[in-house]
């Protein structure tokens, strides 16, 4: 690393810690090596140790976790508000059947009153006093009841009806005012994305080529180290169950967009974040679940480790803020962060929080 660049990953890490939402400490570097004294000619040059590049690839996991939590709460956002402008749809179908209803019970009772006219102005009582022949009193003493009752039943339509009007418009609006309420959540959860990704594309950035490459590798090894230890402890000898005829369609289906781009928010077909991965080979097998990791930790059947098969979801991080796909052999399919690919990993190269099934019915 030149000169120009000496103490380019402590100034790096410094800005990390300042945009990051998650208060976790920054890692101290060594000062920048000080210049040369006068006459001297030799270059100094700055080594990064694999201790440093350590500190940034921690840091880089805070920030892309901080982005998955955030991206989490966008694609819950934009769920929602998919089923409230659904819900605001429906609503105004039945307000326009409601108008088109009343105006109806409004036709009716006006050619009641017409008909009333006709007949001299006089209420149908009336008209009955007045009869001599005793049996049209008594046709007419029915006709009379049962009038009165359409009539009563006609009003008491018209008012049940503008009262379902006024309760639809209620609906309505109130359902605006959360679809708008959420606009909010999602565009405050779209800027802490967009400014912890901004971060760490700038902290990679600011690594020379063999630095990269050896983060890259730490990365590896982290990973590695972590499937090891969860290997070592005997999982695998305990997974005995197979995948059903649903599971292996999800498999088939998420296995075969590796090397896909990831794309927070993305749901396909040509990019995906991780709980779009999921939710969209489930949906391909025949199968609705929710959109987001958070949701599908919470909303779908849990199943021990040890019983986990093909097709199930391993949820990670405490926060459940990131989700693959067992395929079976210890091994998982997730689109893993930003600047990456969907790809195949181990199942536990991460911490596991815990494993969930989308399709407990079929055994």
């Amino acid at each position: 690393m030149g000169a120009g660049k000496r103490g380019v990953l402590t100034a790096a890490v410094t800005v990390v810690c300042a945009v990051t939402v998650l208060a976790v400490p920054c890692t101290a570097f060594a000062a920048p090596t000080p210049p040369p004294g006068p006459g001297t000619t030799a270059s100094v040059t700055v080594v990064t140790s694999d201790v440093e590049l350590e500190a940034v690839r921690k840091k880089l996991d805070t920030l892309y976790r901080a982005a998955a939590e955030a991206t989490d709460e966008y694609n819950a956002a934009e769920e929602k508000a998919r089923q409230q402008t659904a819900q605001v749809v429906r609503l105004a179908k039945k307000i326009v059947e409601g108008r088109e209803k009343l105006d109806d019970l409004k036709d009716r009772a006006g050619a009641a009153a017409a008909a009333q006219y006709r007949g001299g102005g006089l209420p149908p009582e009336a008209r009955l006093v007045l009869s001599d022949d005793p049996q049209e009193f008594l046709d007419g003493a029915g006709r009379v009841r049962q009038e009165q009752h359409a009539t009563k039943g006609l009003l008491g339509e018209m008012t049940r009806t503008q009262r379902d009007l006024e309760e639809y418009a209620e609906d309505a609006r109130e359902q605006m005012r959360e679809l708008e309420a959420g606009r909010k959540v999602k565009a405050a959860a779209q800027k802490r994305i967009e400014r912890q990704i901004e971060a760490a594309e700038k902290l990679e950035a600011e690594l020379e080529q063999e630095e990269k490459e050896r983060l890259a590798r730490l990365e590896r090894q982290a990973a590695a180290r972590a499937q090891a230890t969860w290997l070592s402890s005997g999982v695998l000898d305990e997974l005995t169950s197979k995948a059903t005829a649903q599971g292996r369609k999800a498999v088939a289906y998420a296995t075969a967009q590796i090397g896909k781009p990831y794309q927070w928010g993305a749901e396909g077909p040509n990019t995906f974040d991780c709980s779009g991965l999921t939710s969209q080979a489930w949906l391909a097998a025949g199968k609705t679940i929710p959109r987001t990791s958070q949701m599908q930790w919470q909303h779908l059947k849990r199943v021990d480790v040890k019983d986990m098969r093909p097709g199930d979801l391993i949820i990670y991080w405490a926060d459940a803020s990131h989700v693959g796909m067992y395929v079976g052999d210890g091994v998982m399919v997730h689109a893993p962060r930003p600047g990456r690919t969907v790809t195949l990993a181990g199942a536990g190269s991460m911490p596991i929080l815990g494993v969930v099934r989308p399709d407990p019915a079929a055994g």
